[in-house]
């Protein structure tokens, strides 16, 4: 847990390196070359991001994004830091987060952040530094999921797609938390634990972790190792470009929409796809 006042000092160092993202550092105005021609300044559009291949992702955008705009990464330290910084106006989008995830977030604050698009889907799945395969589960054995109640039905709803576990029919998989299992065989026994602390829970020899692949790669696990993945075709979970109701139409996230969703981004996914850590989430655009 972060303290409060540790967190807002966090992110003041952070978004002072970077700058801010209010709205006097997006305008744009005219200077006039030696010549007497007017050239447009460049507007900066801040976006807040966490890891790779986020990160990445957003770096390419900024690579490829039309002028006169330029796009600055902010990086963050937490799955906390991003939704902060984007509903206080210290930047223009972040790039981390699901839509369930971006939801609870705006309950819990009152926020006003709106999911613009899919990006990529991460294949998401179970690691066991103790079995092999699924069918090795013991009676009893401990299983380490998320904390946050995003993911955590996300987890739960894969458990029960392997008939691991059963989840009340009557609820929405992607609500679900371990109080609407009405069936576990295996007695298993649940354990929440933060997003960032899962792979450690793996190395403490936990016997079945959740895990994104951007988080147990750090330890040299790929998607095959994994003894459930995640089936879902509909990417409720993909990861979404996020602004905020005020500034989802601008004509600055409109121009950083078309280059997250541009051939560039996309065949940079692809080649990851190859490997099995994600699926491209949308069609780039023409």
């Amino acid at each position: 847990m972060i303290k409060k006042g540790l967190f807002l000092s966090s992110l003041a160092l952070v978004l002072a390196a970077c700058g801010t993202g209010n709205s006097d550092s997006n305008s744009s105005s005219e200077v006039v070359t030696t010549d007497g021609s007017a050239e447009q300044e460049e507007i900066v559009i801040k976006v807040a991001s966490h890891l790779p291949p986020m990160t990445d992702i957003v770096e390419i955008a900024g690579e490829v994004i039309a002028e006169p705009y330029k796009v600055d990464l902010v990086e963050v330290s937490d799955n906390i830091q991003y939704n902060e910084a984007l509903l206080n106006d210290e930047v223009d989008a972040n790039f981390a987060q699901h839509k369930p995830f971006m939801e609870k977030f705006n309950t819990e604050r009152e926020g006003n952040l709106v999911a613009l698009q899919t990006i990529y889907n991460p294949v998401v799945g179970f690691y066991s530094p103790v079995y092999d395969t699924i069918e090795e589960l013991e009676d009893g054995a401990e299983v380490a999921i998320p904390s946050d109640v995003s993911n955590e039905a996300r987890a739960l709803s894969i458990l029960d797609h392997y008939e691991v576990i059963t989840l009340d029919p009557e609820i929405d998989n992607h609500e679900a938390t371990v109080e609407d299992i009405t069936e576990n065989p295996k007695n298993l026994t649940f354990t929440h634990i933060d997003l960032l602390n899962l792979t450690g829970a793996y190395e403490d020899g936990v016997e079945l972790v959740f895990n994104y692949p951007t988080y147990i790669d750090s330890i040299g696990l790929k998607t095959e190792d994994a003894v459930l993945l995640e089936d879902d075709d509909e990417y409720t979970f993909a990861l979404q470009l996020i602004a905020r109701e005020d500034n989802q139409d601008s004509a600055e996230i409109q121009a950083l929409l078309e280059a997250f969703t541009s051939q560039e981004v996309y065949d940079y996914l692809d080649e990851l796809s190859k490997i099995g850590h994600l699926e491209p989430a949308f069609e780039p655009a023409k």
